[in-house]
C-alpha cells in the first residue's frame, strides 16, 4: 500500500501549522489590537517554539522530534479545548474563574458563529498532534 504522505511532509505540515498559528496570533494583537487574556497566552506559549523546533528538525531530518511536538501539542490542544469550552458551553461559562484582566470568555471574532481564536489555535494544535503522531508510527517503519 502507497503512502499518502511522507514523514518530511508531514513535519513540514505540522511546521505550516504552527508557523500560520504562530503568524495569526501576532497579527490579531500587534495588527488587531486584541489583548490575549492568561489562556491565550498560555496557548501562545506552548505554539511559538514549534516553528524554531520543527524548522530546526526538518533541516536536520530529526524525525524524532515527533515525540516531543506531540507531547507539547495535546497539552496545547487540552488547553484550547478548555479554552473553547468556557466561550460556548453555558455550564462552562458560568462556573469560569476570572482569569485576569481581560476575560477568557470573552471572544474578539466569531467567525460563522463558532470560529473563535481559541478554536483557531486547538485547529493548530490539532494538526500538529496528529502528524507528530504519524511520524512517530511511521519511525517504527523505517530508519533514520
Amino acid at each position: 500500500m502507497k503512502k499518502l504522505i511522507n514523514r518530511e511532509n508531514a513535519l513540514f505540515l505540522a511546521f505550516a501549522a504552527g508557523l500560520i498559528a504562530t503568524l495569526g496570533s501576532l497579527y490579531f494583537s500587534e495588527v488587531k489590537g486584541y489583548e490575549p487574556c492568561t489562556l491565550c497566552w498560555y496557548q501562545r506559549i506552548l505554539m511559538y517554539p514549534f516553528t524554531i523546533i520543527l524548522a530546526i528538525a526538518i533541516i536536520k531530518k530529526d524525525y524524532e522530534i515527533a515525540l516531543y511536538t506531540s507531547v507539547l501539542s495535546f497539552i496545547g490542544a487540552s488547553i484550547s479545548t478548555y479554552h473553547v469550552l468556557i466561550q460556548k458551553v453555558p455550564f462552562f461559562t458560568d462556573k469560569a474563574a476570572s482569569c485576569g484582566r481581560i476575560p477568557c470568555t470573552g471572544d474578539y471574532i466569531n467567525w460563522f458563529g463558532f470560529i473563535t481564536i481559541p478554536v483557531l489555535a486547538l485547529t493548530a494544535f490539532l494538526i500538529i498532534f496528529v502528524c507528530s503522531i504519524y511520524v512517530l508510527k511511521t519511525n517504527k517503519g523505517e530508519s533514520k
